[in-house]
């Protein structure tokens, strides 16, 4: 079932605490937009707004055309899906599948065709008769994806749902979700904090800080033009080094506290001489080299098997991440160079990105 999602103006106080401060976004028919930021930035207190588990302190909800933000949660027709799974332990996987069904008194044989769909779907058909504690953590969060998935809601609600498994089930049952995304096209919310969901899973990402959205667009443009120092510093792993430096050379260039002059490959910036700004290298972009550069006393080597993480410390005492392909060199001291192409350049006051003039 095919819908759209439009907030508008959507906040929300405890009290004196504002948690979130005005969101406006629109999701099209079966699009997945994954909500990503630190603990504590809204996200799920955003998601719990939608499925109707808080009331907004402003703004509208509008799923479908239609404003459900004061209908009760059973009547938004959204199908949350929880990182604790929230199983019946007393209940078989074909009752907990059709428990909401049965609550709506759908027919008996229209819940078994449905569940039945869903357990195909999810490679749970042989394990209907099983009880919650005789699953795996994987099994038991697709039990709980087939519980929304049975009734067929306008919009899915995902919060956190593999923050409990382990790396490798994170990994396919991550796999699991976008494919049935696809093919079933309905309209999803996705709250995570991990970097690998939020890059992969969504059409499009909203980046949340402090209850402000700071970016919405597709993972990559995120990745490659994060809107701010802090949409810098958070989308990427290891983290994006953030360094001091001037604006020189009539807004060609950056001059480093660190030392060198790097100039822009993307052309000029606006601003006077001797402007602060901070400047953005990706570990992966920091080139090694054999002589020149910046030296880097080396504090910490973090082996990975097929990559390398250097962790050191440049002349100003700033700290720089590098992450090679292979194995690290043996020096305690090495030699970088931060390639122009590459920089990322913010205004220091603001922690806007500053884009090229004209």
């Amino acid at each position: 079932m095919m819908a759209s999602l439009k907030l508008e103006g959507l906040r929300k106080s405890f009290g004196a605490t504002k948690v979130l401060h005005g969101i406006d976004l629109e999701l099209a028919s079966g699009e997945m937009l994954v909500i990503v930021g630190a603990s504590g930035c809204g996200k799920s207190t955003l998601l719990r707004l939608v499925a109707g588990l808080e009331e907004p302190t402003a703004g509208r909800i509008v799923l479908d055309g239609r404003d459900v933000a004061n209908l009760d949660p059973a009547e938004r027709d959204i199908a949350m899906v929880f990182q604790n799974y929230a199983l019946y332990p007393h209940m078989s996987v074909f009752d907990n599948m059709a428990y909401g069904l049965k609550i709506r008194r759908l027919s008996t044989a229209e819940i078994r065709k449905r569940v039945e769909e869903a357990a195909d779907m999810l490679g749970l058909r042989p394990l209907l008769d099983r009880k919650p504690r005789q699953l795996s953590g994987g099994q038991r969060q697709r039990v709980a994806m087939g519980r929304a998935i049975v009734r067929h809601p306008k919009l899915f609600l995902f919060d956190e749902p593999l923050s409990n498994l382990d790396a490798k089930l994170r990994v396919t049952m991550r796999a699991e979700i976008k494919r049935l995304q696809r093919r079933m096209g309905v309209t999803s919310l996705y709250v995570t904090h991990d970097q690998v969901e939020a890059m992969t899973l969504g059409d499009r990402l909203l980046v949340l800080h402090q209850g402000v959205p700071v970016q919405l667009a597709t993972p990559m443009e995120v990745f490659e033009r994060p809107a701010d120092i802090y949409v810098a510093g958070f989308i990427g792993a290891p983290a994006m080094n953030l360094l001091p430096a001037r604006l020189a050379a009539g807004g060609t260039a950056a001059q480093l506290d660190a030392g060198p002059l790097v100039p822009f490959a993307d052309g000029r910036r606006a601003g006077a001489d001797g402007m602060k700004l901070t400047v953005g290298i990706r570990p992966e972009h920091v080139a090694l080299v054999a002589e020149g550069g910046l030296a880097l006393q080396v504090d910490l080597v973090e082996p990975l098997g097929s990559e390398t993480v250097l962790i050191g410390r440049l002349p100003d005492g700033e700290m720089l991440s590098i992450k090679l392909a292979g194995a690290a060199p043996p020096e305690e001291t090495v030699h970088v160079a931060i390639p122009p192409p590459n920089l990322h350049v913010f205004d220091a006051a603001t922690g806007l990105r500053l884009e090229p003039r004209g």
